[in-house]
């Protein structure tokens, strides 16, 4: 048996502990005594964090080190409404010192919004997360708790979710647990503190509702193909709730839409949809779940005609941090709709999505192939060519190599080639001469022709079923002749790169202007994005293909504008380089408003608190 104290102070107006101290307070003034960034209080509070990381470093203090926080306002709720930026840059540096807000009605500067008090330690707490404090509500109090603990028999929060779920919640060493915690990426090692598989909205409502009030947190989880950042992750305190349980499919022939359930994949949309002769904007792969890639963005093989897929959302479904279920869309919770559109899974967990469906029953589509000799020529025309093909013409450029499998067809086993595949939506008469650039180099395979929209989902020939992988991604904004020798130079002929695909694919068009009425990702900046994948069946081959990956991407960095595609990105990434500064903002606010105690656990986070890493 062993037994702890642990004592929070709620503000530091009395004395210092014997083992504390009181920091000088931090202002976002610069060395001049300046004013920086009036009126601005994420970009005050910024810079009120970057003075305090140096008073620690002058006193020669850690920032674990730190006990309790107080930022001074003179306006609580613009604050609040970015706390984040000081929560999460502590979390960033190993601090855990409680928090608070306190009302002042002045600050020295004109202009000036905050200013950081500090209490050091070379002792460590428990934190706490206390509520803003006003002058009247602000006492000098000292809480003293003590717990016994026994190692042998520490309760888990996570037991309070037993039976919820029709029983489908499992625990660590449940005969079940391993199964549904296993990503489609199975090279993903996550190992939540329990996985739940809801049957519905009302299952998932009593979930919410369960881990909030046991202190856990909820990530929410299709497939899991875009797992790695929460691999990278501790996920001790959160719970991993698998959407599979939900995945009814449903068209309205006459309005032009679909309904599609949490987890419902996208091959159940295009089956449900063709008879109507209808396509939806799916992704180049039949098992990818609907709602990870709609909220992430969504580029398809119809993307440079229509945009991405989260712009032609119509409503999206989801409960909230408090346990309510809302419907989002252009007339109810408009703010809240903007932000899903792009901005990801930070906000609740989605029961249901529907968006547009569009009346293409069939499609000018195919693929090219060359052995990768040839790769100079290929990919020399593909970039001159793609850089002014017309809107209607998507494409893909693959550099493969592949494994001398038995179940893989003559062509690629034991292979490396070049690959271009893609759809021309027009008629075949206007599509045949807009690829006789390419057809004049004579490809060892070429399939193009008019077929059903619905076989355009394994067109990309992506692996279905588990599969281990690493990767890693660009966005490019041109190929000209140097970018295309130092794409060449790691994965052209003779190269001896482990990378299975190393893939760019053409953008512009649709997706580089603005759509009207656009949530948060209303257009994707660059001419090209770049994914370079390998298998990852052992560790070895993990750390093999991460640096070739790394590799490529680093050959590339010359020509990236320095942006992400989140739904290509499959490490931590700082998810604000997918947004403009605006929308980055504004995603920010609205995750203070709906989730502000950070319950809900995204691959690719706004705001809240984000996963510790391993």
């Amino acid at each position: 048996m062993t037994t702890t104290t642990t004592t929070a102070t709620t503000t530091a107006t009395d004395g210092p502990a014997a083992a504390e101290r009181d920091l000088p307070e931090q202002v976002p003034l610069d060395h001049r005594g300046r004013l920086l960034h009036a009126d601005d209080p994420a970009a005050q509070l910024a810079l009120a964090i970057v003075h305090l990381e140096a008073a620690l470093a002058r006193a020669g203090l850690a920032p674990a080190s730190l006990t309790h926080v107080t930022v001074r306002t003179t306006d609580v709720d613009a604050v609040s409404a970015v706390l984040d930026t000081l929560t999460d840059r502590l979390h960033e540096v190993g601090a855990a010192p409680s928090t608070a807000v306190e009302a002042v009605d002045e600050l020295p500067v004109p202009g000036q919004l905050v200013a950081l008090r500090a209490r050091a330690s070379r002792t460590t707490t428990t934190p706490r997360t206390e509520l803003p404090c006003t002058p009247e509500n602000a006492k000098d109090t000292t809480m003293t708790v003590e717990t016994t603990l026994d190692p042998t028999r520490t309760p888990r929060p996570a037991q309070a979710l037993r039976g919820l779920c029709g029983g489908a919640v499992h625990l660590p060493g449940d005969p079940g647990y391993d199964a549904a915690r296993m990503p489609w990426n199975v090279a993903v090692e996550q190992r939540p503190a329990a996985v739940a598989v809801p049957r519905d909205a009302a299952d998932v409502r009593e979930l919410v509702r369960a881990a909030a009030a046991a202190g856990l947190r909820l990530a929410p989880q299709g497939t899991g193909h875009g797992a790695g950042p929460l691999g990278d992750a501790s996920l001790d305190d959160v719970v991993l709730v698998r959407t599979s349980g939900m995945s009814a499919v449903t068209v309205d022939p006459v309005a032009g839409t679909a309904r599609a359930e949490g987890g419902a994949l996208w091959q159940d949309v295009v089956e449900a949809a063709a008879p109507h002769g209808l396509a939806a904007l799916h992704g180049s792969a039949p098992d990818v779940a609907v709602v990870g890639y709609s909220l992430g963005g969504g580029l398809g093989w119809y993307a440079r005609k229509l945009g991405l897929a989260t712009n032609s959302i119509t409503a999206v479904e989801l409960v909230t941090a408090d346990g309510s279920l809302v419907r989002a869309d252009a007339h109810h919770h408009r703010t809240l709709f903007w932000a899903l559109r792009g901005g990801g899974g930070s906000f609740g967990i989605v029961t249901a999505v529907e968006f547009r469906l569009y009346p293409i029953p069939d499609v000018y589509a195919g693929m090219l192939l060359w052995d990768r000799e040839r790769a100079g020529e290929v990919v020399r025309t593909w970039a001159a060519w793609s850089a002014t093909a017309p809107d209607e013409v998507t494409t893909s450029l693959r550099v493969m190599s592949f494994p001398p499998l038995p179940e893989l067809p003559d062509v690629l086993r034991g292979r490396q080639v070049v690959v271009v595949d893609g759809a021309v939506l027009c008629d075949d008469t206007a599509a045949e001469p807009l690829l006789a650039p390419l057809r004049a180099l004579e490809p060892e395979v070429d399939t193009f022709a008019r077929v059903p929209s619905a076989s355009l989902t394994r067109l990309h020939m992506d692996p279905e079923g588990p599969t281990p992988s690493v990767a890693g991604a660009t966005m490019l904004e041109g190929l000209p002749e140097e970018a295309v020798a130092a794409f060449l130079a790691e994965v052209g002929p003779g190269s001896t790169s482990s990378l299975l695909s190393a893939e760019l694919r053409q953008l512009g068009g649709a997706l580089a202007r603005r759509h009207p009425g656009a949530g948060a990702l209303p257009r994707v900046r660059g001419a090209y994005a770049g994914f370079f994948v390998a298998v990852a069946a052992t560790p070895q081959m993990a750390a093999q293909g991460r640096a070739d990956a790394r590799r490529l991407v680093e050959a590339l960095e010359p020509w990236s504008n320095g942006r992400a595609l989140l739904n290509f990105t499959e490490e931590r990434t700082d998810t604000s380089t997918a947004f403009g500064t605006g929308a980055w903002a504004r995603l920010r606010a609205v995750r203070a408003l709906v989730d502000p105690g950070g319950l809900f656990v995204a691959n690719h986070p706004v705001g809240g608190k984000r996963p510790e890493a391993r």
